[in-house]
């Protein structure tokens, strides 16, 4: 419990939450966990501040920070910060994601222990690596840190490297400024997957006291070393591998909006002869507020991120846009669409198209295609890229659910000398095998040699993608979101999926249901309700498969954010293509539709 001093506080604390609760002003599960706080003797630092706040009434406060207990998902914890709270980011809640990794590893693994930290430009970045630095050092680990802002990639490439037993990388990825969350990682370089993952979450659920030593002693003891220089070296060879020559006549523009891209994609670029590149000067300052973003959100998936960076472009005569979120694993971009043309923006899904196009015709050049050669994808990712693999011999390994952590799995149980390419649909790719987890440097360096070799060839990149749908049909995609924030969100999304579950809608956008895949039970719903098993990869995801050959919507609870996302797909084959422009308008208009009945359904289950 706290101190003696505070003892009448806290009752006096615990009596007012009673009334709070009897008045509805805190839900029952907040302040159940507030009292958890108040009383434990691990949470005693922080009973203080959870007393000034109830005493402030700060209901709405200690509601939104304690109605749950923010999860250590597969991948790790991330939500907004707030100084105290269980639903909240925190010394405490990262503390004991790091004192359980630590836990569960050394039940898991043999030998000497290790592990490797990055961080990111958000704020309290370096402050939660050194936490979690100093929570590794007393459970027994050495510690290799990467002292100075590297992107997430980069930390992948530091567990491999230095064969340590995990990794941790702090970022919130492309969150708005008041989220961060640390990333676990397996000695293999790739985010935990089963039984890993379970193991460590129930680790975490299990932490009570956590132990530290500090920063600076353990920098001098030699349990810290710094490494960043060597590791520099290695992730921009690894890099740097995957390239091919070619031209290199290509003005480019790149944007770290305020993250940390500038320290792994000019590196590249530079490297492999691009010398006309400007840092976008807007975006370069490394930055937790994202002043110069619109919304102050990075994220490349948003084509207003790209406004001012184009209207740059414009006005110096570059061929390319591209940028990167906050910890440099997404790649955004943008070209003419025509030379001279007005500018529009890619897709994750077009990226990828690209991209994986690119990969297999160099490799098929170089005379190093097998028909055991594979490339990878989530099950949200375009079919474009499987019929593209298939064109070319090659195998996809596609039935995966989303997360990259699932693609850099597939390539240690298939070989990562066969693998040829991973991407899933929210601008993460990776080629070569010296990291597990996607990359926008390696993405970027591949963009550039393909925007380079079209340039010569009189094309941008964007009639290139054109090309490719008179080969392989038109595919069309699009996403949203639907955000549903707290307790009654939480409520509503399990609604939401479970009438998707008990009653998919019957039509969606004009097209009739065919059949409703369930990913958490894996059976087929049937449009008469009766249902039928399959195999398939569990997960919390609905697919919706439409009359129309290709055209299917898929729907599930992000994993990292309080929203529902929905991602959607059209097709034509090549052979029913006449007019391409009517064609991408046409589908377009029904992303439109599925979008407006999606949207309905929702509303209509809440």
């Amino acid at each position: 419990m706290a101190s003696t001093v505070e003892e009448g506080g806290v009752r006096a604390a615990m009596a007012s939450l009673d009334q709070a609760l009897k008045q509805g002003q805190l839900t029952a599960d907040a302040a159940k966990n507030v009292r958890v706080w108040l009383t434990e003797p691990c949470y005693a630092e922080y009973a203080p501040q959870v007393v000034e706040h109830i005493q402030l009434g700060k209901w709405k406060a200690l509601d939104d920070v304690f109605w749950t207990i923010i999860p250590f998902g597969t991948g790790g914890r991330r939500g907004k910060m707030y100084p105290i709270g269980s639903n909240a980011i925190n010394d405490r809640t990262i503390g004991e994601s790091a004192q359980g990794l630590a836990d569960y590893v050394k039940r898991a693994q043999t030998g000497p222990l290790s592990c490797a930290i990055a961080y990111d430009t958000r704020h309290r970045s370096r402050e939660f690596a050194e936490l979690c630095a100093e929570i590794l050092v007393a459970a027994g680990f050495q510690i290799y840190f990467l002292d100075g802002y590297r992107s997430t990639p980069e930390l992948s490439v530091a567990v491999r490297v230095k064969h340590c037993s995990c990794g941790i990388m702090v970022t919130a990825s492309h969150n708005p400024p008041s989220d961060n969350a640390v990333k676990a990682y397996w000695s293999t370089g790739g985010q935990l997957l089963p039984p890993h993952d379970k193991g460590v979450i129930d680790a975490v659920g299990q932490v009570r006291d956590i132990e530290r030593v500090p920063f600076a002693e353990a920098v001098k003891s030699g349990r810290v070393v710094y490494c960043q220089q060597e590791i520099d070296q290695a992730y921009w060879g690894g890099v740097q591998a995957q390239g091919t020559p070619g031209p290199r006549d290509l003005k480019v523009i790149f944007s770290p909006l305020h993250g940390v891209g500038a320290s792994s994609v000019l590196p590249v670029l530079s490297a492999a002869g691009f010398s006309d590149v400007e840092l976008f000067a807007l975006h370069a300052e490394p930055s937790g507020d994202f002043p110069n973003v619109p919304g102050h959100v990075s994220n490349p998936e948003n084509p207003r991120v790209f406004d001012a960076i184009i209207e740059r472009a414009q006005s110096t005569g570059a061929d390319l846009v591209m940028a990167t979120d906050p910890d440099a694993d997404r790649l955004g971009a943008a070209t003419p669409v025509t030379r001279g043309g007005a500018w529009q923006t890619f897709t994750g899904n077009q990226i990828g198209v690209l991209l994986v196009d690119y990969v297999l015709e160099n490799r098929k050049r170089s005379g190093g295609l097998t028909p055991q050669h594979y490339i990878v994808k989530t099950l949200v990712t375009s079919e474009m890229i499987r019929r593209i693999a298939d064109s070319y011999g090659v195998r996809t390994v596609g039935d995966l659910q989303v997360g990259f952590k699932w693609i850099g799995g597939v390539i240690d149980e298939q070989g990562p000398e066969r693998f040829l390419f991973g991407a899933e649909e929210s601008h993460g790719y990776l080629t070569g095998t010296y990291a597990r987890d996607k990359d926008a440097a390696v993405g970027a360096l591949l963009l550039a040699e393909l925007a380079a070799k079209v340039k010569a060839a009189g094309q941008t990149l964007h009639e290139k993608l054109d090309s490719l749908f008179w080969q392989h049909g038109c595919h069309q995609e699009g996403a949203f979101n639907l955000t549903m924030p707290g307790a009654a969100g939480m409520d509503d999304m399990r609604r939401l999926m479970s009438r998707l579950r008990e009653a998919p809608p019957q039509k969606i956008g004009g097209l009739k249901l065919r059949s409703a895949r369930d990913y958490q039970t894996l059976r087929v719903i049937a449009p008469d309700g009766s249902t039928k098993p399959f195999e398939g990869p569990q997960g919390d995801m609905v697919i919706c498969d439409l009359a129309a050959e290709g055209n299917f919507v898929a729907i599930r609870p992000s994993g990292t954010e309080p929203k529902v996302k929905f991602y959607l797909f059209t097709y034509e084959p090549a052979e029913q293509l006449a007019n391409l422009e009517d064609t991408k308008a046409e589908l377009q208009s029904r992303l439109a539709a599925f979008e407006k009945d999606l949207r309905a359904f929702a509303t209509a289950a809440n």
